[in-house]
């Protein structure tokens, strides 16, 4: 059965974020994945895993300011360097933290730009680091995400994903299936589960609608979980909702699976 991964940026919440490392560890999750944590030193990052027996599994390269409304770089025009400096520290710190995957903000689109050149620098920057990525040994993942939760965000469907890494056919270009995501924008999951199989190379869980437990909402998880063993996915699950309550109290869906071989 596939792993299971704590996002730290959703979970254990109510704790500092380096205290978060030891109560995943704790809950019983073997890797971690996150937003980022570019204010933690690399020697920090690497020493909170090693302690607690974590892998990283995946975080995001820098996304500029996000105060400022920054949802990543790679179609911001005019931003060409400031999103190479990014590949290059976010590439620093898997180094430093043994993590073979990146995920690629898209950015949002301003309102009288003009989408095909949005587009085409977007896929430059794409191939830009995922050139640079493969150097490292590392995947640069992109993923669909709804226009209700982020407006403007350039990349909103696992279609569009799918022709934009067919179109790039880079080998270190992959697919970050968010179910809860790709939920709103077309549902269908086990059929979309099933086509986009070959390019996923990662995929998270939340429930539909709240984005809250898996076990909340109109999805049916263990349905979800047992087809992707069955199709051969073997990578991990990222846990990347807002529990209800405290993490700790929210985590039933998750035992049973836990305690299957592989998990």
């Amino acid at each position: 059965m596939p792993r299971f991964a704590a996002n730290l940026s959703f979970l254990f919440a109510d704790l500092p974020f380096e205290k978060r490392f030891a109560a995943a560890a704790e809950a019983g999750f073997v890797g971690v994945e996150y937003i980022g944590a570019y204010d933690v030193p690399m020697a920090t990052a690497k020493s909170l895993l090693t302690d607690n027996g974590l892998e990283q599994v995946l975080f995001n390269l820098p996304l500029g300011d996000w105060d400022a409304g920054d949802r990543g770089l790679a179609c911001r025009p005019g931003r060409e360097d400031e999103f190479r400096d990014a590949v290059v520290k976010g590439l620093d710190y898997a180094a430093a933290t043994n993590c073979k995957m990146l995920h690629c903000m898209a950015g949002v689109m301003g309102k009288d730009e003009d989408a095909g050149e949005i587009a085409r620098l977007y896929c430059d920057n794409l191939l830009y680091a995922a050139d640079l990525a493969d150097q490292a040994g590392v995947d640069i993942l992109i993923e669909p995400i709804n226009p209700m939760d982020m407006p403007g965000y350039l990349l909103n469907s696992v279609e569009q994903a799918a022709v934009i890494l067919k179109q790039l056919d880079h080998p270190r270009l992959a697919l970050q299936f968010d179910i809860y995501h790709a939920q709103i924008v077309g549902g269908n999951i086990a059929a979309r589960l099933d086509q986009y199989f070959e390019i996923t190379r990662h995929v998270q869980v939340a429930g539909a609608p709240g984005r809250h437990e898996p076990d909340s909402g109109e999805l049916n998880y263990p349905f979800l979980l047992y087809l992707l063993d069955r199709i051969g996915y073997d990578g991990w699950i990222g846990c990347e909702y807002k529990p209800h309550g405290k993490t700790e109290d929210g985590l039933g869906w998750l035992r049973p699976w836990m305690s299957k071989p592989g998990t």
